[in-house]
């Protein structure tokens, strides 16, 4: 049988509203839901999570956990623990993240997951993943659509993809 599938594609187009949009996803988290992060270096998986921290209401400045690992924040309003997780270095998949002896239970938390792929997915059947990619080709704009003389260009293409049964009647494009 097909594992079900949900997909939405959103244009992101500034580090605030990639931030923004991680406060709207966590409004769809529950506890036991698992989220990939995929992108380069600087493409805003960092930014999202700390918006999903901010709108799960968690302790702790949320920051990339290269050095760590893993980073939990417990929440301040009742809800689930943020478990952060950046597994870059991590070779293995389940039994590493088992080793990582977290002081929370995965079932009752949000684990986030950068640099997850080939990594986690044995962890559940569902998922949420999200691919970011930078937006390439044309001059860089501002904000304001101007060009940007540093040629730094925010814009990001988010592809948030549910699967499995958990996330088929989700509504992915946060209307």
């Amino acid at each position: 049988m097909d594992t079900p599938h949900n997909q939405a594609t959103l244009v992101i187009d500034s580090p605030e509203r990639m931030t923004e949009l991680g406060r709207r996803l966590a409004k769809l988290l529950r506890p036991g839901d698992l989220v990939m992060l995929t992108g380069e270096l600087g493409a805003g998986k960092t930014t999202l999570t700390r918006g999903l921290g901010e709108g799960l209401g968690v302790r702790g400045a949320v920051t990339s956990p290269t050095f760590v690992i893993a980073r939990v924040h417990p929440s301040l309003v009742g809800g689930p623990a943020l478990v952060h997780v950046d597994a870059y270095r991590l070779g293995g998949g389940l039994d590493e993240m088992e080793d990582l002896d977290l002081d929370v239970s995965l079932p009752d938390s949000v684990v986030v997951v950068e640099w997850g792929d080939g990594k986690v997915e044995e962890l559940t059947d569902d998922r949420l993943h999200v691919l970011i990619h930078r937006v390439v080709g044309g001059p860089a704009e501002g904000a304001d659509g101007t060009e940007d003389p540093e040629g730094t260009d925010d814009r990001r293409t988010v592809v948030l993809h549910g699967i499995g049964g958990r996330w088929a009647d989700e509504d992915l494009l946060l209307g």
